[in-house]
């Protein structure tokens, strides 16, 4: 079995990381594809996302509560639904989810650090910024836990702080007056208010994270449950007061147009030349901040899979602990991954393995946990029925305009399926045969 070092997060790392993955995602590059899917309306998709990651949330502090560990979500499927291909695929949506965030946070980085130079966006600069940033990601996390912890905890202090006076200082420069971009735009559908606020969820479940450290966490029963709820609370204030400094200070049309770097396009006119290499400096610390974060929860989540025999594991000649080698295979995969897809189709693919995943784990908890862990029915079943709602709102939009997304994430669902259900099929024969 793969030993954890215990104690060795405070409550406080906890939060870091668990800001260090939301606000990295959340601020950066979804605040223009939001503004994309319904107009004016965006910093209130901020403010539904996290009514529906509200409700989300309770299962998952309910969870952790009872059952801390370094498997999290993998190991709460498994008290839910056995240790069979339901909990494998569903844990397997939610690995994918976290080193598509991976990604996404990668190629955020590469395309704010090319505005501090004249260079055009295209081509293969920005995935290939995005690749060096999770290669040092990946030395950072073989470092261990104690540096892990420091490094996320200072990173996370400056960037709260700097993206806070982002939004003062932008808010400041309009007069505290949104003017530009109005907040009842006339165009915007329900349906298009729905699917942002399924983006912006993708905003918010960096707080997963937190749960893939019970085993690692101090006083984990208590302190699961209180850095999900702190990392919440910091991000949505967060991302309300910068999304209303990019409407004061942008045209609607200019966020969209700069929508994987508005919040530099926005520091231009509110602080000049100093505002942009403030704003950009402040993107390329968040970015490695959440990726560093998710790298270290999103590893020991797989290690926990091979442990409990759900996924298959191989060495490949590699020397060190299993925990290393899954650190590998997720860095490498997030590297495949941000060559090969844009920031949209990125968040589109993460986005729904993700929500898919949380119906399940929902469900699991009504249907099967609710009377042991004293959970709330009525809480349950509306954080499915939201879940429900803005996923397949956000499919639907997609559908209509890069059906090529929505196909990629089925096939690649149907895959994951029918490979867990080989590879349990033949481990089952092979322990029966054994015994």
């Amino acid at each position: 079995m793969q030993q954890y070092e215990k104690d060795s997060l405070t409550l406080t790392g906890a939060v870091s990381m668990g800001t260090g993955v939301m606000i990295g995602a959340g601020i950066f590059a979804l605040t223009g594809q939001m503004a994309e899917l319904t107009g004016g309306l965006f910093p209130l998709a901020f403010l539904a996302s996290v009514v529906v990651v509200g409700f989300s949330a309770y299962s998952y502090v309910k969870m952790s509560q009872a059952y801390p560990s370094a498997g999290g979500i993998a190991m709460y499927l498994e008290k839910a639904y056995g240790p069979g291909v339901t909990t494998a695929f569903q844990a397997l949506l939610m690995y994918f989810s976290m080193v598509i965030a991976e990604s996404f946070l990668a190629r955020t980085f590469g395309a704010y650090t090319l505005q501090l130079f004249d260079i055009d966006q295209g081509g293969m600069l920005v995935p290939t910024l995005g690749v060096g940033l999770l290669l040092l990601s990946f030395a950072i996390n073989l470092a261990g836990n104690f540096i892990i912890g420091g490094v996320s905890l200072i990173l996370a202090l400056i960037k709260i702080g700097g993206i806070a006076l982002f939004a003062l200082v932008g808010l400041w420069a309009a007069d505290f007056q949104v003017t530009r971009v109005p907040l009842n735009t006339v165009d915007a559908s329900l349906g298009g208010f729905l699917a942002a606020t399924a983006l912006g969820v993708l905003a918010f479940k960096g707080f997963t994270t937190i749960n893939n450290s019970g085993a690692e966490l101090v006083d984990p029963h208590r302190n699961i449950g209180r850095a999900i709820i702190i990392s919440i609370a910091l991000c949505v204030v967060i991302y309300f007061l910068v999304a209303l400094a990019v409407a004061s200070n942008l045209s609607l049309s200019e966020i969209v147009a700069t929508k994987d770097y508005s919040l530099a396009a926005a520091a231009k006119p509110a602080m000049g030349s100093y505002g942009l290499w403030f704003t950009v400096l402040l993107a390329i610390v968040a970015t490695a901040t959440g990726v560093i974060s998710s790298i270290f929860a999103v590893s020991r989540m797989l290690a926990m899979l091979s442990e409990m025999k759900l996924v298959p594991h191989r060495h490949f000649g590699m020397p060190g602990s299993l925990q290393k080698h899954t650190l590998v295979y997720t860095v490498v995969l997030g590297i495949l991954l941000t060559v090969l897809f844009d920031l949209s189709r990125i968040a589109a693919l993460g986005i729904i393995f993700y929500l898919i995943m949380d119906i399940a784990m929902h469900w699991g908890v009504f249907r099967h946990l609710r009377k042991r862990l004293q959970a709330n029915a009525a809480v349950l079943l509306t954080a499915i029925a939201l879940d429900a709602v803005v996923l397949g709102a956000f499919v639907i939009v997609k559908a209509r305009t890069d059906m090529g997304v929505i196909l990629i994430a089925l096939a690649t669902m149907l895959a994951i399926f029918l490979g867990e259900r080989l590879f349990l099929r033949g481990y089952a024969d092979q322990s029966k045969g054994s015994a």
